[in-house]
């Protein structure tokens, strides 16, 4: 059996020709007149641009008197030896690529023109380099957040840091007024008086940067679970979304939320999941104090949403029967839209999740 050893180095069989040529005095040319073959077949082999065949080394070994396996033998180890050499090559590439998949969903970020399409696997590390913010890919992504993520889940968060940089690419072609805590507190009622019609959405974004906050909406990745974030960028607070679940309970829940963490003062990255519940204790190794601020922002979201009490009162009076005309009569009375109501319903469970679904507006 063999060692499994194998050389580092192994001589072409051209090199081995020009030795046997050089050892006899005798020319390309005069091997070629002594087998019958043209000189630039001759040549060829020499130069390691055609391989020996079998009729070549039995031609050969007249020629030198030799074997024509060890021409043959020759042949097959060399051209072994550049197939590892290539296999090698392309299993390390194998594996760069594999990691570069195993840390984000390309296809689907080249599919959002977040990545271009390149088959040069060097412009692709360049582009996964440049958008998390890193040098190469020997180095792991890091980010420091305050994560709320469900638990059932775990979430990828390498692509969860790909999706904050598109954020910040994004908001970095907006213009801002100066931000000011005291006018978010102040305008909140304004940007709620936007919470009654659907189609008046479209005016947050202006709001907001009325009020020196960036907002955005980028599509949440795959394995990211994330509904919300809100950070600081250059001194400037951002609020963004991701729309997971298009719908305007969600839409305003979540936009309220981020809100809630900056002016409440909450400092650092927010990435936040609103699937999971912070009304319970953190599990082993979770953090009491994101758990505390994620409570904070929800009560406060929850408060500026929906006048507490009198939602309370509405649950008690119309419980357990809430029709649509009813969600409809008591969202007309605080100039919200229905489909917001309805969320909260369904969220403390006094309706089914199936149930009057056509009032969650997308």
């Amino acid at each position: 059996m063999g060692n499994g050893l194998r050389p580092a180095r192994v001589a072409p069989p051209g090199r081995i020709l020009k030795r046997e040529l050089s050892a006899r005095g005798w020319t390309q040319k005069d091997l070629a007149a002594i087998i019958g073959r043209p000189p630039q077949a001759i040549s060829e082999i020499a130069q390691g641009k055609k391989q020996i065949t079998s009729e070549t080394a039995l031609q050969f070994a007249s020629a030198f008197d030799t074997s024509p396996e060890f021409w043959l033998n020759l042949e097959s180890s060399y051209q072994l030896y550049l197939s590892r050499n290539k296999q090698s090559k392309k299993a390390g590439e194998i594996a760069r690529r594999r990691r570069l998949y195993n840390w984000l969903p390309i296809s689907e970020m080249v599919k959002r023109s977040w990545l271009e399409p390149t088959p040069r696997l060097e412009d692709l590390e360049q582009q996964v380099c440049q958008l998390l913010g890193i040098s190469s890919i020997d180095e792991t992504p890091q980010l420091t957040a305050s994560f709320r993520y469900t638990q059932q889940k775990a979430p990828n968060v390498i692509a969860q840091i790909a999706w904050l940089k598109k954020v910040e690419q994004v908001i970095e072609k907006q213009s801002v007024a100066p931000f000011n805590p005291d006018h978010l507190r102040t305008a909140i009622p304004d940007i709620m008086a936007l919470a009654e019609r659907a189609e008046d959405i479209a005016f947050v974004g202006e709001r907001l940067s009325s009020l020196g906050i960036h907002f955005a909406v980028a599509p949440h990745l795959p394995k990211t679970y994330l509904d919300g974030a809100a950070f600081y960028h250059r001194s400037r607070p951002v609020v963004a979304l991701t729309l997971r679940y298009n719908r305007i309970d969600s839409f305003w829940f979540t936009l309220m939320h981020e809100l809630a963490h900056i002016a409440l003062g909450h400092t650092g990255v927010y990435l936040d999941s609103l699937e999971e519940d912070v009304s319970t204790p953190p599990k082993a190794g979770g953090n009491v104090a994101i758990s505390a601020e994620e409570g904070a922002a929800d009560r406060q979201a929850s408060n500026w949403l929906i006048d507490e009490t009198q939602f309370a009162k509405f649950v008690e009076d119309t419980a357990p029967y809430f029709s649509q005309d009813k969600i409809k009569q008591f969202a007309r009375l605080h100039h919200r839209h229905p489909g917001i109501i309805l969320g909260r319903l369904h969220h403390i469970r006094a309706v089914d999740y199936k149930n009057l679904r056509k009032l969650l507006a997308k």
